[in-house]
């Protein structure tokens, strides 16, 4: 069985790519994402509206923190996106990984600063 660590691993190079369907493929079929921009939605739709409002992403691992008998593992990075508007944002995420016993995510709470993002993600949408 896949690691909670090379899931982490491949949920930061699919996310990467924008490879949307190998990305829905880590989390189970009722799996939710917590964001702080896009509010807490099924992974489907949160990862189809995010593609629909990206160019290009850039990640950059800092971290993988997680504790040996723990259903969670924490991700850290540098995220540098790029809107279909092409402006451009770039900031420090956590994502906290919940998995169920086969290792695939159940949750997803994306922790970071929204001040420059939220603003254009609002800008998105006018």
């Amino acid at each position: 069985m896949i690691t909670k660590k090379e899931v982490a691993i491949q949920y930061l190079d699919t996310l990467e790519k924008g490879n949307i369907t190998e990305l829905l493929k880590l989390f189970t079929e009722n799996g939710i994402v917590d964001s702080p921009v896009y509010g807490v939605l099924n992974a489907t739709e949160f990862y189809n509206e995010l593609s629909n409002d990206t160019i290009n992403s850039k990640l950059r691992l800092k971290g993988i923190f997680q504790e040996n008998d723990s259903n969670k593992l924490a991700l850290y990075f540098e995220y540098r996106w790029t809107m279909k508007n092409n402006k451009q944002v770039e900031f420090d995420v956590v994502d906290i990984l919940e998995f169920d016993d086969f290792n695939h995510i159940t949750k997803l709470k994306i922790i970071y600063d929204t001040v420059k993002s939220r603003e254009m993600v609002n800008e998105l949408r006018k």
